[in-house]
């Protein structure tokens, strides 16, 4: 496989760059570097708040927009776009694009949704940040940073009846829920593809027509794994792979998590056409 047009690489993290139960990334650590040498743009897109994404993003030295909340919004970082970006909202240090239903009329839902079936639904809003932290594993500071919602409501439920009746009542108000490594997600109409075809469109504008990667680990990735050129799925922990992720021309890398992620980034860098000058120039260098 050739890569003739710049790389753009999209990535989930639990479960995919970050391991599964402790939140590691350091089996990925040689990978990342790679990419940060390399000026190749890591956006990344994932299920998790803009406050924990910040986090990692830090440890990464990574400065390329990402995807929050299962494709609720995008950020793009003003430092590096400072000129307007379509449909954004400039908040901070980001230019915002909003792309789901906010927070408040998730939680909205979630009442009328108790209300008319009698479901015991929980979400993080009704959860402590030490509650959030025993059934995440997280410490009570990301558990904290997890809490700070702003386009996706997980939630705790149980068997298939609940399940069924759950998306059932959210496609009644006009939303969707997707399930993710640990909770139920309710959510807008957005999802982690249609957020990745804005970014997309972003780099098209900037570097013309770009190769895109996605890598991810389960089925909540399926939307993203559609929208780019090169699908990549990691193993589960368990050595094996989502079965609900079936798409031409999937990679499926040989190892789970971050040392998937690994290989799967190597492998992509030693393909012909995968050189330094792929990616967005820094404003630093």
């Amino acid at each position: 496989m050739g890569i003739e047009k710049p790389l753009v690489i999209f990535s989930d993290l639990d479960g995919t760059l970050l391991e599964f139960e402790t939140y590691s990334w350091h089996e990925a650590a040689e990978a990342l570097g790679l990419l940060v040498r390399r000026r190749i743009p890591l956006v990344l897109c994932t299920s998790k708040t803009r406050s924990e994404v910040e986090e990692f993003r830090a440890a990464f030295r990574n400065c390329d927009p990402f995807i929050v909340e299962n494709g609720g919004a995008v950020y793009v970082p003003v430092r590096d776009w400072n000129r307007a970006v379509p449909g954004g909202v400039r908040i901070g240090e980001y230019w915002q694009i909003p792309l789901g239903k906010p927070y408040d009329v998730l939680l909205s839902a979630v009442a009328e949704i108790r209300k008319q079936t009698g479901l015991g639904l929980r979400g993080f809003a009704d959860l402590e940040a030490r509650q959030v932290a025993e059934l995440t594993g997280l410490s009570l500071e990301r558990a904290r940073r997890a809490k700070e919602r702003e386009f996706d409501e997980p939630l705790i439920v149980h068997g298939n009846e609940e399940q069924d009746l759950l998306a059932a009542w959210a496609r009644k108000l006009g939303l969707r829920v997707s399930r993710g490594g640990r909770f139920w997600h309710l959510h807008g109409g957005a999802d982690k593809g249609r957020a990745v075809k804005r970014v997309v469109s972003l780099y098209d504008q900037e570097l013309g027509s770009v190769t895109t990667v996605g890598i991810g680990d389960s089925a909540n990735d399926l939307p993203m794994l559609e929208a780019v050129d090169v699908p990549v799925l990691v193993q589960k922990p368990d050595g094996t792979y989502d079965d609900r992720v079936d798409l031409d021309g999937l990679i499926r890398a040989p190892a789970p998590g971050p040392r998937g992620w690994n290989w799967s980034v190597k492998w992509l860098l030693d393909q012909p056409g995968s050189g330094p000058a792929h990616g967005r120039a820094r404003k630093d260098d």
